[in-house]
């Protein structure tokens, strides 16, 4: 580390959600020794770029009202604790950040026990658990909605909105054999639970087809009816690796709504119908998507109500409507904050700057 430079602990486990906007944030902050807290056999291993190195702490969520299994996560959390603050007194480290999830808890622990500013930043509409209980020891907290805070009074809350990757904010190719002149629509159902949405849009999308329209539909890798429906309009991939190009070419996207991709739907403009994942903890995707429907942004629809003909005319109705789609693209660009990653950097910065002077 150069003489004057400050030591990042980011703390950042388990999904995209949670990855993405800690690496956006870790890459404006050239100017610091970065190193990364996470959780063995999860996505960190090999999504974190290789230049941070890597601590590795057991710990894992509660598992419903199990109580072996949760007496036995609390052990590990305890442990993971003494780890973590170990790893802080050993590295000389000046600050930690997290971006939630259970790999928080032993991160915001350690560094509020050792006087080490904590960054926590909550990208959902209704805050974790984990932010919830441990957000008073936390240095600052920044928000990705806005309407998070009405959750977390007795923190010090900031409203920063939520990273995304670089190549969200910078125009993208996009290699798919699309013809230039035809409204695209998206479906994008997670790997999780996306079955039953994929059922659903193969049932309703000859109706979309039918007005011209391409479809290009995400899959998942566990749908056992994909590639069944067949149309030269039509495209099934079980994942995209070009999602900013393919969302910024887009004019309408399905999607459900995890915070992380609501976040990448402000920032290419993208008018939304949100199918919530039902089974969601404490059913934050809902909350998430409520917000974007509260500002004209997007339309929420509950999975368990939708019928196949509903959502048919429903895009379809859309799609006959360019004022409509051109009114909730401005609606949902006016939510993002095209910045976010900047805007944590320097917050980082200034309370790093700020404790150091204190202590000397």
């Amino acid at each position: 580390m150069t003489q004057g430079s400050s030591k990042l602990l980011i703390a950042a486990s388990g999904t995209g959600g949670h990855l993405f906007p800690a690496v956006a944030v870790a890459e404006k902050l050239t100017d610091f020794e970065i190193e990364w807290l996470g959780v063995p056999d999860r996505l960190e291993t090999t999504l974190v770029p290789k230049q941070y190195p890597m601590h590795l702490i057991a710990v894992r969520g509660f598992q419903g009202k199990s109580i072996p299994k949760n007496l036995n996560t609390v052990r590990l959390l305890l442990m993971s604790v003494f780890t973590t603050r170990k790893i802080l007194k050993k590295g000389n480290f000046d600050g930690v950040f997290s971006t939630g999830g259970y790999i928080s808890a032993p991160a915001i622990l350690a560094a509020y026990s050792l006087g080490i500013p904590v960054v926590l930043h909550e990208s959902n509409a209704l805050p974790g658990k984990v932010t919830r209980y441990l957000s008073p020891f936390c240095t600052k907290v920044a928000l990705g909605f806005s309407s998070a805070a009405q959750y977390l009074k007795k923190a010090r809350t900031i409203y920063m909105g939520t990273p995304v990757r670089q190549q969200f904010l910078q125009r993208q190719k996009l290699d798919l054999p699309i013809p230039p002149d035809l409204p695209v629509i998206v479906i994008a159902g997670g790997s999780q639970g996306a079955v039953a949405l994929n059922n659903l849009v193969r049932d309703s999308a000859s109706a979309w087809l039918a007005t011209g329209a391409f479809v290009v539909h995400l899959t998942g890798d566990k749908d056992p009816a994909s590639g069944s429906l067949k149309h030269p309009n039509y495209m099934s991939l079980a994942f995209c690796d070009n999602m900013a190009g393919l969302l910024q070419r887009a004019t309408l996207i399905i999607s459900r709504s995890g915070a992380a991709t609501l976040n990448e739907l402000m920032v290419c403009r993208l008018p939304s119908i949100l199918i919530p994942y039902p089974y969601a903890a404490e059913d934050h995707q809902y909350i998430n998507a409520k917000c974007m429907a509260e500002t004209g942004a997007a339309l929420v629809f509950r999975q368990e109500k939708l019928t196949a003909g509903f959502l048919a005319e429903e895009v379809s109705n859309l799609l006959r409507s360019p004022q409509r789609l051109s009114d909730m693209s401005h609606n949902t660009s006016q939510m993002g904050v095209l910045n976010s990653a900047d805007l944590l950097a320097d917050l980082l910065r200034d309370l790093i700057a700020a404790s150091k002077q204190k202590s000397s």
